[in-house]
């Protein structure tokens, strides 16, 4: 997975956890041997995962259907590599998640969020700024914005460099607001908080290493209480409403695809359902004969 797929860190850590679990519960079954699991092995696996026990809490179809693309990565893994002589786990499909539409803040909400994360105005209410700016600016992922080093910044072109998931490199560009937010923390609050662990990340904590994606999912969700938001805010919701504006707006979806780093441009389409579902509530409210 890292060496040949160049997964990221945080995904190879969510399959190892799975595949641990998965290993306990065949042990439990006197199941030792790769070669030695059958398909009902696998089948009831995923059924233990719905159902839950002592140890933990019954899975919804997402995260069950995730656990279970650990569990076919690693028996196709031990077919390709001659482990074992056959896949048990090929025809015992995941559950297919509800579809949730992404929920996209209103323009004014992301604008009340970015205004409260400044609260304060010291070099961290800087700092929480040029974050939540950059990241509805440019649509970055969490893990991108804060992996941002000093060189992948151009405020003088408004372009920002983000390494997404298997290592793949994509530029994008960033409006006036995140540049100048930006330019702000970079020139004013960054050297305040500069220390020897700094390096060359762009964003910082107080001790002056580099922010943590933990920490800056907090920065979100207290700049929400401030601005009295009522829907969840995580670092998503705001990918979630640069992508939906920009269709809005009238950006093409492909262009969409290009800046969210979509390697298929059936994910990006997800975000067209939101914005179908915005007219629908339109029009049933304003046209005439929408209602009975």
């Amino acid at each position: 997975m890292i060496v040949e797929r160049g997964l990221a860190a945080n995904t190879t850590s969510s399959y190892r956890r799975d595949l641990r679990r998965y290993a306990e519960f065949l042990a439990a079954r006197d199941v030792v041997d790769v070669d030695a699991v059958q398909r009902q092995d696998v089948a009831d696996f995923l059924a233990a995962l719905r159902e839950g026990d002592g140890d933990h809490p019954p899975l919804g179809a997402a995260s069950a259907a995730r656990t279970m693309v650990a569990v076919r990565g690693f028996h196709k893994f031990a077919l390709t590599d001659g482990l074992t002589q056959a896949n048990p786990a090929a025809t015992v499909k995941p559950p297919a998640p509800a579809r949730r539409l992404p929920k996209a803040l209103a323009i004014s909400d992301v604008a009340a969020l970015i205004d409260a994360a400044a609260f304060g105005g010291d070099s961290l209410a800087v700092r929480d700024r040029a974050l939540v700016e950059l990241l509805y600016g440019s649509g970055a992922r969490i893990s991108e914005a804060v992996g941002l080093d000093v060189d992948d910044l151009d405020l003088v072109d408004g372009v920002v460099r983000l390494v997404g998931k298997g290592g793949k490199h994509r530029l994008v560009p960033i409006g006036r607001f995140a540049c100048r937010a930006l330019g702000g923390y970079l020139t004013v609050s960054r050297p305040a908080l500069t220390g020897s662990r700094s390096g060359a990340a762009v964003f910082l904590n107080a001790r002056g290493g580099r922010l943590s994606r933990q920490s800056a999912w907090g920065i979100l969700v207290r700049a929400a209480e401030r601005a009295g938001l009522r829907a969840d805010v995580s670092p998503h919701t705001l990918r979630h409403s640069f992508a939906t504006h920009l269709l809005d707006g009238g950006a093409d979806i492909r262009v969409v695809q290009e800046l969210l780093g979509h390697a298929s441009v059936t994910t990006t389409q997800v975000y067209t359902l939101v914005t179908v579902e915005r007219l629908r509530e339109v029009y049933a409210t304003a046209h005439p004969r929408a209602l009975d």
